[in-house]
């Protein structure tokens, strides 16, 4: 009876005040969450978790040793995953993070991705990003692959030590010279003899993935792999 009534006064909520698709801006009806239906089937997906010689793999692969690339979705300027990433990051909306991260999470569960790796690791903010911005948009995104993979998130494993300047218009140089020895693992042990499938929102040229990468790497991790909201092409 209460779930009857909880569901029932969800309902008139939102006929009241009604939920509006983050791709198109249409009514969400019941049942949907975020993105309507055709929003979340029309996403551009990469389906890289399917080929183990993907771009991405090619490209991270020849700078540092991973098992593993893959990212759900391919970014494009104006586009609809634009829009999605920057309410995300910049309008106060996490939970575009976790339901990505769950429907991306079941893809690689599915395909036997998610079973080569011990625990989710999400790049960190800096302390000062994080106040501002109440949340990790790469935590907020794994959260959401830890739930439907059922691989645990462990937040705490790096640390940010600098609060670097945006890398948005940044070049490769640049970008690594921004995140170049920023990045500490706090506690060794977490990571040593693990397999570590390391999270961020939008790969462009991967310097920060690849500094992540490699501090995890030095702390004894024993495989890595890369899983990522977005791929800039």
């Amino acid at each position: 009876m209460k779930r009857f009534l909880a569901e029932l006064a969800d309902d008139f909520v939102s006929l009241i005040y009604p939920h509006y698709c983050d791709g198109c801006q249409s009514a969400l009806v019941k049942g949907e969450d975020i993105l309507c239906t055709q929003c979340l089937s029309d996403l551009p997906r990469t389906d890289m978790h399917l080929d183990a010689n993907n771009t991405l793999m090619t490209r991270m692969g020849g700078r540092i040793p991973i098992v593993a690339a893959a990212a759900f979705l391919r970014f494009r300027k104006k586009g609809k995953v634009q829009r999605l990433l920057h309410a995300l990051k910049y309008r106060n909306r996490p939970e575009i993070g976790f339901r990505l991260g769950y429907v991306y999470g079941c893809d690689l569960a599915s395909s036997g991705f998610s079973n080569n790796f011990d625990v989710i690791v999400p790049v960190p903010l800096h302390a000062a990003r994080l106040r501002t911005r109440g949340y990790n948009q790469a935590e907020e995104w794994g959260r959401g692959l830890a739930e439907s993979t059922g691989i645990p998130l462990d937040s705490g494993i790096i640390r940010r030590l600098r609060n670097t300047k945006t890398q948005t218009n940044r070049n490769r140089i640049d970008r690594w010279e921004n995140v170049s020895e920023v990045f500490a693992v706090v506690d060794a042990q977490r990571v040593q003899g693990k397999s570590v499938l390391l999270v961020d929102d939008v790969v462009t040229t991967g310097a920060t993935l690849e500094a992540c990468g490699q501090v995890l790497l030095n702390a004894g991790c024993s495989r890595l792999g890369i899983a990522c909201i977005a791929v800039a092409q």
